[in-house]
């Protein structure tokens, strides 16, 4: 018969092998890859728009996952990458019900996983003669997107470019946008011989290569949200509140809109044959949505224009010009919204403002002004905006009102009617007013008075921002529409925090330590310019100035300066090695806890446990 010992030391190999078997088995499963998220920003858990997505797979999806793992070439920052890459992937195919498939390749040269990345146009980056490949291809049916390089720096942003793309593979056609506009977005026939075609706006072919178009004109009878997936209202003057109802209803019914409103669009004024040079007016140059916006709790003054010293834009000349308005980072208040982080400015000519006043509404400040902004009048900021010398009109007629007025907000929620009273009547036509009669509502369109869906609103206090591309602002647009029409999971996404996390009480301790060191040195330089002005004046009153040598006097100073220079460079050389004791014994206690605590934890925990049972052992 084997002894104790034996048979103790075999029934621990036996328990080990148990443990790493199951340890296998399981994670051969998708519930191997599972786990509890406990950081601060759930860094490793994805978010209910992309589990949404996800679930909710129609079609098989497969993602080609190029990544270069056998070089020894590979920087350490791209390996943590694709280890973060893994585990997301993983995440992914968990949550698909097996609709998602990874298809995991490792482009070596002259392979075929080589060949296959050349083909879905994935880069490889190039770094000591090798080509080294992180990037991947979403497709699903006969549509694929590709991902060419996951770079690190975008690493807040990877779910949702993935989650983005996956919603655009499975979407079977091009997604609808209807516009209702009072300018002629798709330009015009001549009307007379020897007259020239308005051609189309630049910004009108752009979205008609990314979407299917369809113009409602200025009085849609009715808006389908199953079929118009976003819509766009650019520069709506005149609108009727028959038009404003359809809006309402389109919008209760879970529609998304996006509103470019104006106070003085010169893009209006120039196109109806006005000269905003001149002064000559246009016609239609104000839009608004004088029903609807109240009723969304937002005001709009859209007979002024929003000035903002602190945005002005440097012109020709030298002279900054208030109401063309250059919006930088700082005024996008939003840092992880995935809309305008990706965003280095914005151009605004003339723009108006939107104030919150209530509604009930969730509400998302994207771009917005400074607290010295003021309104002033549409004629008198045009002619600023064209004056070939400084202008000071339109700093004195500016009245700041001490608030920040919004340029690009955002509205999601459930949206109540602004027509608690049904569908408005049209208006009396003036050649028929002895027959007031209006034709009857049909009786299956009965008016929403609560939204039934979750409906979201962006509203963007420019149009000319959009007149010219060459200015960069169709990003903002289409970054818009992306979210919109990409999928309704993605509207209001925004970026993940890194996994990076920084040492922070580190950074603390250096930048107090360079503040002090900044202090010392610029108590050197003070000492050392007050003696040389010393030695200048020690020099001039030398007998003789032919001299090359240096009087007593003087080198006395020079000692002096040498042995405070000593002195203090070997002051900082002491809080040099002070900060490195201090980041050292910090980073010691780190390990400490790391290593030990969790184990000396366990320990307690067992022992604690160990003698509550014991104890009601000892009871029974």
């Amino acid at each position: 018969m084997k002894s104790p010992i034996t048979r103790a030391a075999l029934a621990i190999s036996a328990l080990v092998a148990i443990a790493i078997l199951a340890n296998w088995l399981v994670a051969l499963t998708p519930y191997g890859n599972r786990g509890a998220d406990f950081t601060q920003h759930k860094i490793h858990t994805l978010t209910d728009g992309t589990k949404a997505i996800v679930s909710d797979l129609k079609f098989d999806v497969v993602i080609r996952y190029y990544a270069t793992r056998t070089s020894d070439y590979m920087p350490e920052e791209l390996k943590v990458h694709m280890r973060r890459v893994d585990d997301l992937l993983k995440e992914y195919a968990n949550l698909s019900n097996g609709k998602l498939r990874i298809e995991n390749l490792d482009p070596q040269p002259d392979t075929d996983a080589e060949d296959s990345a050349n083909l879905d146009e994935i880069s490889g980056q190039r770094i000591n003669n090798d080509n080294l490949y992180l990037g991947l291809t979403i497709s699903a049916l006969d549509k694929k997107v590709v991902i060419p390089f996951l770079n690190p720096n975008q690493e807040t942003i990877l779910e949702y470019l993935i989650s983005k793309a996956i919603a655009e593979v499975t979407t079977l056609e091009k997604p609808v946008i209807g516009i209702i506009s009072a300018l002629e977005l798709a330009g015009t026939q001549a009307m007379m011989p020897g007259q020239q075609n308005q051609p189309p706006w630049l910004i009108y072919e752009q979205l008609r290569q990314s979407f299917k178009i369809e113009d409602l004109g200025m009085e849609p009878q009715s808006i389908d949200p199953d079929k118009i997936k976003t819509l766009l209202l650019f520069h709506p003057a005149g609108i009727s509140k028959q038009t404003e109802y359809v809006i309402d209803q389109y919008l209760l019914n879970g529609g998304t809109v996006v509103a470019c409103l104006d106070p003085h669009s010169l893009a209006a004024q120039i196109t109806s044959g006005g000269n905003p040079m001149t002064g000559q007016p246009g016609r239609d140059t104000s839009s608004t949505l004088p029903t609807l916006l109240p009723a969304w709790g937002i005001e709009f003054n859209s007979t002024r224009v929003l000035a903002d010293p602190n945005h002005a834009t440097p012109v020709e000349g030298g002279r900054k010009v208030v109401v063309f308005l250059t919006l930088p980072k700082k005024a996008m208040p939003q840092e992880d919204n995935i809309i305008t982080q990706t965003l280095e400015s914005v151009m605004l000519y003339l723009p108006g403002g939107f104030k919150r006043t209530g509604g009930g509404m969730t509400s998302s400040s994207l771009i917005r002004s400074s607290t010295l902004a003021g309104f002033v009048e549409p004629l008198l900021a045009a002619r600023n905006l064209f004056a070939s010398s400084d202008d000071p009109s339109v700093e004195i007629s500016l009245e700041s009102e001490n608030t920040a007025f919004d340029f690009v907000t955002h509205l999601s929620g459930n949206f109540q009617t602004a027509f608690p009273d049904g569908k408005p009547k049209p208006p009396v036509d003036p050649a028929n007013p002895e027959n007031p009669e209006q034709p009857a509502e049909p009786a299956n369109q009965e008016s929403l008075k609560t939204a039934n869906k979750t409906g979201n609103v962006f509203l963007i206090a420019d149009v000319d921002a959009f007149y010219d591309p060459s200015n960069g602002n169709t990003s903002l647009l289409f970054n818009i529409l992306d979210q919109a029409i990409g999928s309704t999971h993605l509207i209001g996404s925004r970026s993940r925090s890194a996994t990076r996390r920084p040492f922070t009480v580190i950074q603390e301790m250096e930048n107090e330590f360079d503040k002090e060191r900044s202090d010392k040195v610029k108590e050197i330089k003070a000492k050392e310019k007050i003696t040389l002005e010393r030695l200048n004046e020690i020099q001039a009153l030398r007998t003789d100035s032919n001299s090359p040598y240096l009087s007593p006097e003087q080198e006395e100073e020079y000692k002096n300066l040498n042995k405070e220079k000593i002195q203090y460079a070997r002051q900082i050389r002491e809080q040099e090695k002070d900060l490195q004791r201090k980041k050292d014994r910090l980073t010691g206690d780190i390990i400490l806890y790391n290593v030990a605590g969790m184990p000396a934890f366990i320990i307690l925990f067992s022992i604690g446990l160990y003698l509550v049972r014991r104890s009601s052992t000892r009871a029974r």
